[in-house]
């Protein structure tokens, strides 16, 4: 089972966050921020970029709940990344079982990846908390040997969630953090295409005979 992140991951939808995240700082009271501190934010853990935004840990679920709202609204706006049809269409082919497990909307993400690749995703997990994602990698993987699942995402959460699970977690370099950031909170590989995630993950199924 491969259980992918979406937005960062699937989903370029950094243009769409950069242009929205200062209106929403202003409308819920954290630091609005330049250009040169995206990038800078993008080479710390989830929870550091919190504390650096100064945003109040009860007012995450109100904030995630506005975004979810703007990006719905928005999503025809929002592109895969170029190699993900493929990745996802080579994958299933190959036999792999995939899930999808996001703070994002189901609506939003079976809207962008339109009908044929949603139709590919045995499994939607969707609507998680900033920090609940590994209560939806334990509900996706009920009944899965944990050994033969992995969580591919971008932020660093992503890892922390798998590795509570004890899952094998996958960090891909192009999404919100930098790969420095990733490479130190020690996930089980780190991917730098989905090119990659292809031939490791065709390779480890042939490796293991399949299901």
């Amino acid at each position: 089972m491969v259980i992918f992140d979406f937005d960062g991951t699937l989903a370029d939808s950094a243009a769409w966050m950069i242009k929205a995240v200062n209106p929403m700082a202003q409308r819920f009271g954290f630091k609005t921020v330049t250009d040169e501190e995206i990038d800078m934010l993008r080479g710390r853990g989830t929870r550091e970029v919190i504390r650096y935004l100064g945003i109040s840990p009860w007012k995450l679920p109100m904030i995630a709940r506005h975004g979810k709202k703007l990006m719905a609204a928005e999503c025809e706006s929002i592109p895969l990344f170029p190699e993900t049809a493929g990745m996802l269409r080579t994958l299933h082919e190959a036999g792999l079982r995939l899930a999808v497990v996001s703070s994002n909307s189901e609506g939003t993400i079976r809207a962008v990846l339109g009908p044929e690749l949603s139709g590919l995703i045995s499994q939607f997990s969707c609507g998680a908390s900033l920090f609940g994602k590994a209560r939806k990698f334990r509900k996706v993987t009920s009944g899965a040997a944990r050994d033969r699942v992995i969580c591919i995402g971008d932020e660093t959460r992503d890892i922390e969630a798998a590795r509570a699970l004890g899952l094998a977690s996958g960090a891909v370099t192009w999404g919100a953090a930098k790969r420095a950031i990733l490479a130190e909170h020690g996930p089980t590989i780190v991917f730098e295409s989905p090119s990659e995630i292809i031939s490791h993950l065709v390779a480890s199924r042939a490796a293991s005979g399949g299901d």
